[in-house]
């Protein structure tokens, strides 16, 4: 049995439904908990750093046998902030996700597991999510396995050009009304609406928007 910490800066995060499932399915083998700030943090054999909005410090690392990071890019590709998002954003039907080491260089650490996820080009903010939480819980269950068997991570590859994403900010949101709407959808289908929805300014006022997918039985229920 090993003690494992999952710290996921946001109670609100909608990942929390699919951490929360992870833990009661393997609360059996393992003990777990999830935090919301490092300083809450015990140590243990393993930590998962998920949606993790904290720089977490070499001295906080070494409490932990292992410190995983879940990232949405294809390392060193992609470094920095919702990468999934920016890719998506330029047309990908699909993205990465790696599970790395945690260093002090952000998403620098060694690699133990990439998946490639395809997400299709009609899928809205909530089916991304399903696709991207199940992915990242998949990859959890992978680091059990990979630590059971006493493997290694890999060095990121030293011949692939790392590039970087800057935080999004509110305005990534914005829309341009004069748009045609398909010119839009992508941008628009991405934004959660909850916490960070696509907006437009028009006639003085701004407005939000959020989608929602109709199914054929849907629209004939007249």
């Amino acid at each position: 049995m090993m003690q494992i910490s999952i710290l996921c800066s946001s109670a609100d995060h909608p990942v929390n439904k699919w951490l929360e499932s992870w833990q009661r399915d393997h609360s059996r083998e393992h003990e777990i908990a999830i935090y919301r700030d490092k300083h809450d943090l015990p140590g243990g054999d393993l930590l998962f750093l998920v949606s993790c909005s904290e720089l977490i410090n070499a001295a906080t690392r070494e409490r932990y046998k292992h410190t995983f990071v879940l990232h949405a890019s294809d390392l060193p590709r992609g470094r920095g902030w919702s990468p999934h998002v920016w890719d998506l954003l330029e047309g990908a039907e699909s993205i990465t996700l790696s599970l790395l080491s945690a260093e002090d260089g952000v998403d620098t650490g060694p690699l133990w597991a990439k998946q490639k996820l395809r997400v299709p080009r009609h899928a809205l903010h909530d089916e991304i999510n399903a696709i991207l939480f199940s992915g990242e819980m998949a990859l959890m269950d992978k680091a059990l396995e990979l630590v059971s068997k006493g493997a290694a991570p890999e060095p990121q590859n030293p011949d692939m050009e790392a590039t970087y994403h800057p935080r999004r900010t509110p305005r990534d949101s914005e829309v341009d009304p004069r748009q045609p709407l398909a010119d839009s959808f992508n941008k628009i289908r991405l934004m959660d609406p909850d916490r960070y929805p696509a907006f437009f300014r028009l006639h003085g006022h701004t407005y939000t928007i959020e989608l929602k997918k109709v199914s054929e039985d849907d629209k004939d229920h007249d």
